[in-house]
């Protein structure tokens, strides 16, 4: 990801997201990652069977990297890591919710204009088809 991306006003979504991750053959589920206190969305991952069972091992997330192909264990460089309370599966069983709290600062890797990692992914709004603003 680039900071031009991640600091823009401007709407780049990325609708071939889903498919990229299907062209590549990766074999995942999405995570909605959700505050377990507040019921704040935090960010939406995916985990692979490893990363799943990895995550019911361990009681924290951890998560697999469609960008670089890797496990990903939440908060083991940043310290933001996110403790587990509990794993609920949709009716199809093609999605998990991880209910969580925070065990850092914050959840995002980007960080605000204080230089504190966010405490959520989802840190703009969109105000028309083609344009975002913070908050």
């Amino acid at each position: 990801m680039s900071v031009a991306l991640e600091e823009s006003l401007y709407a780049q979504l990325d609708f071939d997201k889903v498919v990229k991750i299907g062209r590549a053959g990766h074999q995942v589920v999405p995570v909605v990652l959700q505050d377990a206190d507040s019921g704040e969305v935090l960010f939406i991952g995916y985990a692979n069977e490893e990363a799943y069972r990895k995550t019911l091992d361990c009681g924290s997330a951890v998560l697999y990297s469609t960008s670089r192909e890797t496990i990903w264990h939440k908060g083991a460089t940043s310290g933001d890591v996110l403790e587990v309370i509990d794993v609920a599966v949709n009716c199809e069983q093609n999605s998990l919710l991880y209910r969580v709290r925070k065990g850092g600062s914050g959840v995002c890797h980007t960080k605000d204009d204080s230089g504190t990692a966010r405490q959520t992914c989802y840190y703009r709004t969109v105000t028309d088809p083609e344009t975002l603003r913070f908050g």
